[in-house]
C-alpha cells in the first residue's frame, strides 16, 4: 500500500469533530460516522433538532449502536501509529531506553529492563497501545453510565417543571372551584388552601423592578360591577354610577410601561381591604373617567360585600376561593409569553395566573386602594 493510499485510509478513520481516530464510533441515519461522546456533546449543546454535524440532515433518533468494524480499524490504527519518542518522560532515566510497557499494578510506564527488575517482575505488563485501548474502553463505559444518569435527571427535571406549571394553570383553579361546589358547602365563601411553591420568590426576584409604581396618587371614586366584568373609576362620585359598591379611593399608575421582557414587583395591601392590582393597556392612563373591561386588562380585585371579603378577576370573570393576602402581593408580567401572575409574598404561594394571551399594546402597572 503506497503512502497516499495509506493516508487516505487513515483519514477515513478520523472523527470530523475531534479530528482524532474514532472512539466508540457510531454511524447515524445519513451515513456519516462520529465518536459517540463527540456526537452526544455536539447534540447536547445544539439541543433540537438533532442534525448531522457534516451534512446537517436531521436525525430521527438520538442513540445508535456502535459500529464494531469501524471501532476495530480505528483501534488498530492507533496502536500502529508512530509513538512520540522525543518526550523526555518516555525515556527511562536509568536504562536510557524507551518506555513501551505499562505496569498494571503501579499504573506506570516502564522500559524493558525495568519490567524485568525485582520491583516489577511479578506485576502484569502490557504494550502501551493495548493498555491505552483498555483504558479507553473503561472510560467509555463510565461515560455511557453518566450519560444515562444525565438523561434520567433531565427527564425528572422536565416532569417537575410540568408539575410546577400545572400549579399555575387556570384549569386547576376551575377544577378546584368545581370540587368545592360538589362538596355542597355552607352558604359562605369556600376557602381553599394555598401551598407554598419552594423557590418561586427567589426566581421572581431575578426580574424585580424597583419603584414600579409612581409616587403620585390620584383621588378617585371606584365602582365594581356585579358580574365582575367592569371597573369604573373617575374623579368624582358621578363618574361611578353604581353607588352601592362605590368606594372612595386613590389610584396609582406605573412609573413606566412595558413592551417586552419579564418584570416583577410587589405592593403592600396591608392597610386596605378594597384594592385593585395588576396591569392595564397604557392608553387608558390618559382618561380622567375610565371604564376598565377585559381588553388587555389583567387585574386582581379585593372587595368587601356583606362583611365578606373576596378576590376576583376581570378576564375571565372569576371569584378566587383562596385566603385574601394580608401583606404584600407580587405581580409577575412576562410580556413575551403573554402571562400575568399574582403571588402571596408572605406565603410564597400562587394566587392566580391569567391564561396565556398575546399582548399588542404597552402595559402599565396599576394599583388602586380604597379608604375603607
Amino acid at each position: 500500500m503506497d503512502s497516499d493510499t495509506l493516508q487516505a485510509f487513515q483519514n477515513e478513520l478520523i472523527c470530523s469533530i475531534c479530528m482524532n481516530y474514532f472512539i466508540d464510533p457510531v454511524t447515524i441515519d445519513c451515513g456519516h460516522s462520529f465518536c459517540r461522546p463527540c456526537l452526544r456533546l455536539c447534540w447536547e449543546e445544539g439541543r433540537a433538532p438533532m442534525c448531522c454535524p457534516e451534512c446537517r440532515e436531521i436525525s430521527a433518533k438520538c442513540d445508535f449502536n456502535t459500529n464494531a468494524a469501524l471501532k476495530k480499524l480505528a483501534s488498530l490504527a492507533r496502536q500502529t501509529r508512530p509513538q512520540n519518542i522525543n518526550n523526555s518522560h518516555s525515556i527511562c532515566v536509568l536504562h536510557k531506553e524507551t518506555k513501551e510497557l505499562f505496569c498494571e499494578a503501579d499504573k506506570r510506564l516502564l522500559c524493558g529492563p525495568c519490567s524485568e527488575s525485582p520491583e516489577h517482575m511479578a506485576h502484569s505488563h502490557s504494550p502501551i497501545g493495548w493498555a491505552a485501548e483498555e483504558c479507553r474502553e473503561k472510560l467509555i463505559k463510565k461515560m455511557n453510565s453518566l450519560w444515562k444518569i444525565n438523561q434520567e435527571t433531565q427527564n425528572n427535571l422536565s416532569q417537575e417543571t410540568s408539575k410546577f406549571r400545572s400549579l399555575a394553570d387556570v384549569r386547576n383553579v376551575s377544577a378546584r372551584a368545581d370540587l368545592a361546589q360538589m362538596q355542597k358547602p355552607q352558604p359562605v365563601n369556600p376557602e381553599l388552601t394555598s401551598w407554598r411553591i419552594t423557590g418561586v420568590l427567589d426566581m421572581l426576584n431575578n426580574f424585580r423592578v424597583d419603584n414600579a409604581l409612581s409616587t403620585e396618587m390620584t383621588p378617585c371614586y371606584i365602582s365594581l360591577s356585579e358580574d365582575v366584568r367592569r371597573v369604573i373609576f373617575g374623579d368624582d362620585h358621578r363618574s361611578a354610577p353604581m353607588d352601592p359598591q362605590g368606594v372612595e379611593s386613590f389610584a396609582v399608575w406605573g412609573a413606566q410601561a412595558f413592551t417586552s421582557g419579564r418584570h416583577y414587583w410587589e405592593v403592600d395591601v396591608t392597610h386596605s381591604s378594597t384594592w385593585i392590582l395588576g396591569v392595564c393597556r397604557d392608553s387608558t392612563t390618559a382618561d380622567t373617567n375610565i371604564v376598565i373591561d377585559s381588553d388587555e386588562t389583567f387585574l386582581l380585585i379585593s372587595s368587601k360585600r356583606s362583611n365578606r371579603y373576596s378576590l376576583s378577576t376581570i378576564s375571565p370573570p372569576l371569584i378566587q376561593h383562596v385566603q385574601r393576602p394580608l401583606g404584600r402581593v407580587g405581580v409577575f408580567l412576562d410580556y413575551d409569553n403573554g402571562s400575568v401572575s399574582f403571588f402571596d409574598v408572605s406565603k410564597g404561594s400562587l394566587i392566580y395566573d391569567f391564561p396565556p394571551s398575546s399582548f399588542s399594546s404597552p402595559l402599565r402597572p396599576f394599583f388602586c386602594f380604597g379608604c375603607k
